[in-house]
């Protein structure tokens, strides 16, 4: 499908949001690099356009759970970069206060309810936000994101069945990136294809380019509608391809090098960029200017979490229970 079939400023807007995310990850491969924050990193280039369009169309109430590689949905559904870099650094004006790092990032403001580090384990907590929406009888939607590899695990599932059987508004993101940690998703997964799981449990499963803005686009908001509108969930496999290895620094000698640099190659973010001037929507100029601007805000960013205070031993005491225990 072509990018015409989106109005020109959506595409610039999920242009604006992708440059953002794919700075803010080679900004946190040059910190951890220089040494100025010590963290694990799963580095999540490559799948830009998925978050990116996610961003666009969800509302701020809308609900996410995603996981350990999720910083980029994260970012796409607006999490503030200060609060981000702040909680990545373990200080105490991160979203989290210094306690969850990288691993367990939230911000309930913009709907960001959890990142779990379990694999698999974002399924069921989406599905009891989507209840919590029945409930409360709101039409916002909940959100899961996962890996291909996560899509094996039986969390998964039981969710997908159980969101099918209640009807639940919870929209199964698969992005699938090829690879599980240090295997091929040739090597790990029997039938060569996700999406059509879903006819197991009576859902629609829609296999997309994540890649491709117009794709990714149609797709999840036909998912979007259908939660809103009470008809139940939706399985996206969204096919995309991370650029580094499982963790930052690690071997990626599993993945093969022809595959790997043609995936580079269609890098999908410059590829939209350039869409975005060969169709007159913006100039080299306007979006120079902008991704000047991207830089200067993780600046800003970047330097009010290094400068920020680290929690205190007393800290431990807090945000544990409902209510606070007299020491």
């Amino acid at each position: 499908m072509s990018s015409n079939a989106i109005d020109n400023a959506t595409l610039l807007s999920i242009y604006k949001r992708a440059a953002l995310i794919k700075a803010n990850d080679e900004r946190a491969r040059k910190v951890i690099l220089s040494g100025q924050i010590a963290m694990v990193y799963y580095s999540y280039r490559g799948q830009e356009i998925i978050p990116s369009v996610m961003g666009e169309i969800l509302r701020d109430d809308d609900t996410l759970c995603t996981i350990y590689r999720g910083i980029h949905d994260m970012i796409g559904k607006g999490f503030p970069l200060r609060e981000l870099w702040a909680e990545l650094a373990g200080r105490r004006t991160g979203s989290c206060k210094g306690k969850g790092g990288p691993m367990h990032l939230t911000y309930p403001p913009r709907g960001i309810m959890v990142t779990t580090g379990i694999v698999g384990s974002s399924a069921p907590i989406a599905n009891g936000l989507a209840w919590a929406a029945r409930l409360d009888q709101s039409d916002r939607v909940s959100i899961c994101t996962f890996g291909d590899g996560a899509s094996n695990i039986g969390a998964i599932h039981e969710a997908m069945n159980l969101a099918s059987v209640w009807k639940l508004p919870t929209i199964f993101v698969c992005q699938n990136n090829l690879f599980a940690e240090h295997t091929t998703f040739e090597k790990m997964t029997a039938g060569g294809n996700i999406a059509s799981r879903a006819a197991g449990y009576a859902m629609p499963g829609v296999r997309v380019n994540g890649n491709d803005p117009a794709e990714m686009y149609l797709a999840f908001s036909e998912a979007v509608a259908r939660a809103r509108a009470g008809e139940g969930p939706t399985l996206l496999e969204c096919m995309t391809f991370r650029f580094f290895g499982h963790t930052f620094g690690d071997d990626d000698s599993y993945m093969p090098k022809e595959q790997k640099s043609a995936a580079m190659a269609a890098d999908p973010v410059p590829a939209l960029r350039a869409r975005l001037i060969a169709d007159r929507i913006a100039t080299e100029d306007e979006l120079a200017s902008f991704e000047a601007e991207i830089e200067a805000q993780i600046d800003d960013a970047v330097a009010f979490a290094l400068e920020s205070p680290w929690p205190e031993p007393d800290d431990l005491r807090f945000d544990v229970f409902e209510k606070e225990i007299a020491a």
